[in-house]
């Protein structure tokens, strides 16, 4: 299958979306929740993104099998 550049910002457009949707709705909740990101260690960050990557790739999986 061949990727096509569409496709490629198609899904970065829905990413931004996903992103500013927490902003937009709750500013003070993302200010809060930003700060307790900050005072993370670097392996706790490390794995909420590797589990992050996992449900993005099983979600994907899914959806396009």
């Amino acid at each position: 299958m061949r990727l096509h550049w569409s496709e490629l910002l198609a899904a970065l457009a829905i990413v931004c979306i996903i992103e500013g949707v927490m902003p937009f709705i709750h500013p003070v909740g993302m200010k809060r929740l930003l700060a307790r990101l900050a005072t993370m260690g670097e392996r706790e960050l490390r794995l909420a993104g590797f589990f992050s990557i996992l449900t993005g790739l099983l979600i994907l999986f899914l959806v396009r099998s």
